[in-house]
């Protein structure tokens, strides 16, 4: 282990209280309130470069995840493919890599893919690096997701690194979860029916 994963290692339970405790839980869309505009229509790209199709998801719920790979959350990967694996016939998980939040994701798309496949096995899309947070460079699926008057709820932008979004099969956002929620969290799971 290198005195950065180590010093990260270390750093984990206190970011898990400090950003647990500003933005802990899970928020769950009750009442099925339906975006104002489809998040299908939004362009993507993957980590090669290419042009990803969001409406290639149709059908299945998508879970958006802002990742980072020198984060104290990093170790979310795991948990993450388990959930993947678990539920791919009806599951897709898109990783999206940001350096948003203390430059905490600084290598390329390649490095990233190389890291996640390396470290963690890794199967699921992981999308070309972008801005989450909310400036004049967010991407427009994050200006969706954390924009209530398109997405129909929900205003919250992700508050650190892997904070998720679960869409269902239709593309209504139906709950979002904080960094310090496990994504295996039966809040989570218990939405993907």
């Amino acid at each position: 282990m290198t005195f950065k994963q180590k010093l990260l290692a270390q750093a984990y339970p206190l970011l898990m209280k400090l950003i647990g405790s500003k933005h802990k839980g899970v928020q769950v869309n009750t009442h099925n309130v339906p975006p104002t505009t489809s998040m299908y229509d939004i362009p993507c790209t993957t980590g090669q470069g290419n042009a990803l199709h969001l409406s290639a998801y149709q059908g299945k719920y998508i879970l958006i995840v802002n990742t980072a790979s020198n984060c104290g959350f990093t170790k979310q990967y795991q948990a993450l493919e388990a959930l993947y694996q678990a539920y791919h016939n009806k599951l897709v998980i898109l990783a999206i890599p940001s350096n948003d939040f203390k430059q905490q994701e600084a290598g390329s798309n390649e490095d990233i893919a190389n890291f996640c496949s390396i470290n963690y096995g890794i199967t699921f899309p992981i999308l070309a690096k972008c801005v989450v947070v909310t400036h004049a460079q967010q991407h427009p699926l994050y200006t969706w997701l954390s924009t209530a008057a398109l997405n129909g709820w929900n205003n919250a932008a992700p508050a650190w690194n892997f904070h998720k979004y679960l869409i269902n099969t239709s593309g209504t956002l139906i709950c979002t979860a904080s960094s310090s929620v496990n994504p295996l969290d039966q809040r989570i799971t218990n939405c993907i029916i």
